[in-house]
């Protein structure tokens, strides 16, 4: 496989994995296979890629069989992906990466209609089904282009921008949502563009990611073994508080709303998580070298003997 981007964090993952030959791997966004090429390097038994993008997946095809049996492509989302597992005899697993948000290899196409650097048409699907970002900007009431540009993109003039979407109708291309956005916000050159948060926003919101990010989660817990390690690697900070809420909780280590309250340790299900490691971000080196990681978070935790809670 020739990787389009640099996978990051790459060394601090492998890290948090502690990868053994023989050890069974999943992918929960396979990307253009970064993180698991570094994992069958380690010599682990098996691996398998999830990823919702069938271009993705089809891309990886082509050079699969170099693994001679070790990699497995699933075109599904990761949500899914213990359900997808233990349809084809896989119960337990050993690690689990997890790279949230959009790829390279999808930002880079302007065919899909994720970024407004190059103009295309109005996408932003992950998958090949569902409607796309025009349809739901050119149909959807004002009121909730604003509560997704508000919720997602935390835009302060989120109720502007949607008035402004809604009299612009119909929308087409990238070029035209993100002209609208700068119009509306007053973006003068040189200050941050005001279009990177409502694409984020409409992007979310159009492929439901926090709620596959929780349900994610919530798959790799029921997945993983005793002593089995999930890694995640966010870049904003809607995803990072979903991933480190879920391991705080899971790990019994929730901070208490108040000092004058019990600590809430020992209540509830057994913890299904270590105390999870700290976070890390990306090294001054690895910056220079790969931009895209100056936002990147990962989050990482042990999984102990404790059943998955319902």
């Amino acid at each position: 496989m020739t990787a389009p981007h640099i996978p990051v964090l790459l060394d601090e993952v492998i890290d948090a994995l502690a990868l053994q030959a023989g050890d069974i791997y999943v992918d929960g966004t396979f990307g253009a296979g970064g993180y698991t090429r570094a994992a069958l390097a380690k010599g682990i038994g098996h691996a398998y890629g999830f990823d919702r993008d069938p271009t993705a997946i089809a891309a990886a095809f082509a050079d699969a069989k170099a693994f001679e049996g070790r990699l497995t492509l699933i075109e599904e989302c990761f949500g899914q992906m213990d359900a997808a597992l233990e349809a084809r005899g896989v119960s337990t697993v050993d690690a689990i990466t997890l790279d949230i948000g959009v790829s390279s290899m999808q930002l880079d196409r302007a065919e899909r209609g994720f970024s407004f650097q190059s103009d295309g048409p109005l996408d932003m699907r992950m998958g090949a089904d569902g409607p796309s970002a025009a349809d739901f900007l050119n149909s959807a009431e004002e009121a909730e282009i604003a509560d997704v540009l508000y919720r997602y993109g935390e835009e302060p003039k989120s109720r502007r921008i949607a008035r402004a979407i809604v009299a612009a109708r119909p929308l087409e291309r990238t070029a035209q949502l993100a002209e609208i956005v700068r119009r509306a916000v007053g973006y003068h050159p040189g200050a941050k563009d005001p279009a990177t948060r409502a694409f984020q926003a409409i992007r979310i919101h159009i492929n439901g990611e926090l709620d596959e990010l929780d349900a994610g989660l919530r798959a790799a817990e029921r997945l993983l073994k005793p002593g089995g390690r999930l890694a995640v690697v966010t870049f904003h900070s809607l995803e990072d508080r979903v991933v480190k809420r879920f391991l705080r909780e899971r790990s019994g280590s929730n901070p208490r709303e108040s000092r004058y309250l019990p600590e809430a340790r020992g209540r509830g299900p057994a913890p299904t998580f270590q105390t999870p490691a700290k976070a890390v971000r990306a090294s001054d080196p690895e910056l220079a070298r790969n931009p895209r990681a100056r936002s990147a978070t990962l989050r990482s935790g042990i999984r102990t003997d404790a059943p998955a809670w319902q």
